[in-house]
């Protein structure tokens, strides 16, 4: 048994469990139907109600057509057999290590004609491959996102904030796509860090296939996690579905690098419905990769979403008290230490040759008092030299006064 398996538990745990793992297998992701007939009668009588034909409707009619005649306790029998072995873990809401945030998608609901927007409540089960335990993986985490034909600028954008986050023990989330995505993922495995793989199909066939390599480290190193059980198929709109997920498991999603019709910028306002830290990535004004980015950052004040250009800046959205961006800032210059007045004396020199303290009080437009008691400090702090009986600029190095 590998050590986060958790014990079977009593006969009605396991009913519980049997149950998740066979409504989660019958019915798409998400559904707000199969989640309020579970919420009315538990898990167990939801799945016979549905298995005995004593529900009707849409979900009913799904639901008999992947049972195909088989009884749930051999449908689940076989779930079972599958994820032992293939070496793949079975989450649900009642396991120790189920992400509490995953809660709030019940939140997110919106009434109305199409199944995306309203079907985001939270999974039945999930299925992992990875060493670590959810819960653990993803109490500090930041999801990364973006363009799958990026950028040289997004691939440095996505390397620097990922590097940068796992190095300081923050987990990132992504989806395993091409671009922003794979950039993110290798970049955190390269700072030692933990990263998690959020997929639209089977944790046993990852997508897309060019990324295997990516995908074994992250089963090794970090987690490969999904709503499907083994053997699903990446449809379309699953990525779609799988994105209301990338954005609860963290505390706060970035957007990389999008164009006006990314799918990413769905993962973005799926974090802002979980009012959860929503941020993007400035990119150049000329790129229509960062169309999307610069969208997003205009949106109305009630829907904010912050720039970010720096790992410490993402931190200050989403850590704790005190974790503030250090404000950037110029080289230190000489005259930064000088007070408004020794400056207004110090500009007033000539740039060529020198000037009596008359005459520099009086196009600095201070008294010939204050002049004379903060001149001579002035040359001897070097911002000026004395010059036959007046002053002038210091000498540039390596020229001859």
């Amino acid at each position: 048994m590998n050590i986060l398996d958790e014990p079977a538990g009593s006969a009605d745990e396991q009913a519980v469990r049997n149950a998740r793992i066979v409504l989660g297998t019958l019915v798409e992701p998400g559904s707000r139907r199969l989640y309020e007939l579970v919420a009315a009668h538990g898990p167990v009588e939801a799945l016979d109600r549905l298995a005995s034909g004593r529900e009707s409707g849409q979900l009913a009619e799904a639901a008999a057509l992947r049972l195909h005649g088989r009884p749930p306790a051999e449908f689940a029998a076989r779930l079972w057999e599958r994820s032992d072995r293939l070496g793949v873990r079975v989450l649900t809401p009642e396991s120790g290590e189920w992400p509490a945030r995953l809660a709030d998608l019940r939140q997110i609901s919106v009434d109305g004609p199409h199944t995306i927007d309203r079907d985001t409540y939270p999974p039945q089960c999930v299925w992992l491959r990875g060493p670590h335990r959810l819960d653990d993986a993803v109490e500090r985490s930041v999801s990364m996102v973006g363009a799958r034909a990026n950028t040289d600028y997004g691939a440095y954008a996505a390397t620097e904030l990922g590097y940068g986050l796992g190095e300081r023990g923050w987990t990132v989330v992504s989806g395993g796509a091409y671009g922003i995505d794979a950039v993110a993922h290798r970049a955190a495995l390269a700072a030692g860090g933990v990263t998690v793989a959020v997929l639209a199909c089977g944790v046993d066939r990852p997508y897309p296939l060019s990324n295997n390599a990516l995908f074994d480290q992250i089963a090794e190193e970090g987690l490969l996690i999904s709503e499907w059980p083994p053997g699903t198929a990446p449809f379309k709109v699953r990525f779609l579905v799988r994105n209301r997920v990338i954005a609860a498991l963290s505390r706060g999603t970035v957007l990389v690098e999008a164009a006006a019709r990314s799918g990413a910028r769905q993962t973005l306002r799926r974090a802002r419905q979980l009012r959860r830290a929503a941020m993007a990535v400035p990119g150049p004004i000329t790129s229509e990769m960062s169309v999307g980015c610069h969208e997003e950052l205009r949106r109305e004040p009630h829907e904010p979403v912050r720039p970010v250009a720096t790992v410490a800046q993402v931190l200050e959205e989403v850590g704790g008290i005190g974790e503030l961006a250090p404000v950037p800032r110029g080289a230190d210059r000489p005259l930064d230490a000088l007070d408004p007045v020794e400056r207004q004396l110090v500009d007033a020199v000539p740039r060529r040759g020198g000037a009596y303290p008359e005459q520099i009080a009086a196009d600095a437009g201070v008294s010939l008092r204050a002049a004379l008691a903060i001149l001579p400090s002035l040359a001897l702090r070097g911002h000026l030299r004395e010059h036959g009986g007046g002053f002038a600029r210091p000498v540039p190095t390596g020229r001859k006064p």
